[in-house]
């Protein structure tokens, strides 16, 4: 079954605004992120998603990824473009974009696809054309960020993943994203688990007292659309 989630303009779930309220309020040291949770951040309206703080702007659709029971990752759509975001861990001393950025080329290109890299706005990135079924080739930028103990992927698609001007909202959304690895001890690439924002978990526990008791709502791949 496939939920939709309606999203009200409203500041950040109250857990996480208590949070926030408890650190003392720093001027970040760098001027844009990713940020990691221990260190200062400007301070705005995010979703909480548990591993990740994520900031939507007007108009944005959130569609949260699953693998098994476990959510894993999100997706942002805005306009005619996507973004897909996943946090994993890394290890304490070194980056892990490097091996990930060689690892999806040689993906790319054994589906029959071409990449290549350059220098981005966010470090170096990939560019380039994917094989999709029965559309032939799409554009893909893959966009990746080493933090301190964690790694942030990012993958834009659709009108985004060429056009500059069409790219800078998402490109805006990978810069203010929060990521909170957590103090377990994980392997490196294991993905950061993610949750439901509060408010959508509660719509997903009262949808489901009022099914049967075998229903599964993710089953088919929750979503939070956030209407503004």
């Amino acid at each position: 079954m496939r939920k939709v989630f309606g999203r009200r303009r409203r500041a950040e779930p109250e857990a996480a605004a208590e949070a926030v309220s408890e650190r003392t309020p720093q001027q970040p040291a760098r001027e844009q992120g990713p940020w990691d949770s221990d260190e200062p951040y400007p301070e705005r309206e995010r979703v909480d998603l548990g591993g990740l703080l994520l900031p939507v702007g007007e108009g944005f659709e959130v569609q949260l990824n699953v693998a098994g029971d476990q959510i894993v990752g999100a997706l942002i759509l805005v306009d005619d473009s996507a973004l897909q975001v996943h946090a994993f861990a890394a290890p304490k001393r070194s980056g892990i974009w490097d091996e990930v950025r060689a690892e999806l080329a040689a993906g790319v290109e054994s589906a029959g696809g071409t990449v290549e890299e350059r220098e981005g706005a966010l470090g170096v990135e990939l560019i380039g054309q994917v094989p999709v079924e029965d559309q032939g080739v799409q554009p893909v930028r893959y966009i990746g960020v080493d933090g301190p103990r964690w790694f942030l992927r990012g993958v834009l698609s659709g009108k985004a993943a060429a056009d500059a001007v069409a790219a800078e909202p998402l490109e805006a959304v990978i810069r203010d994203i929060v990521v909170v690895r957590g103090d377990t001890p994980m392997p490196p690439k294991e993905p950061i688990a993610l949750q439901l924002p509060s408010e959508a978990k509660q719509a997903v526990d009262q949808h489901a007292e009022d099914q049967t008791p075998d229903l599964n709502p993710f089953k088919r791949g929750p979503e939070i659309t956030e209407t503004r």
